[in-house]
């Protein structure tokens, strides 16, 4: 869990508690089976983290991106 996430709501394609079905019981050991819901939220997840992780790239090569030519201070 990131901090900013206890202040702000969550985006669309995180985990949603209320569709969170993973808590086991003790007595229940077989597995879970996978269905193609959860196939489907396994892939916007990792679409929503794929699309922050490019957005944050972008932000990081702004920030440490070359200072541009000729922008020095005239007469030195």
């Amino acid at each position: 869990m990131n901090i900013m996430e206890l202040f702000e709501p969550s985006p669309v394609g995180y985990q949603d508690e209320r569709n969170d079905k993973s808590v086991l019981k003790i007595d229940d050991s077989r597995k879970t089976r996978l269905t193609l819901a959860h196939l489907n939220q396994l892939r916007k997840s990792h679409d929503v983290r794929k699309l922050e992780h490019e957005q944050k790239l972008t932000s990081i090569a702004a920030q440490y991106k070359p200072a541009p030519e000729g922008g020095g201070m005239p007469g030195l």
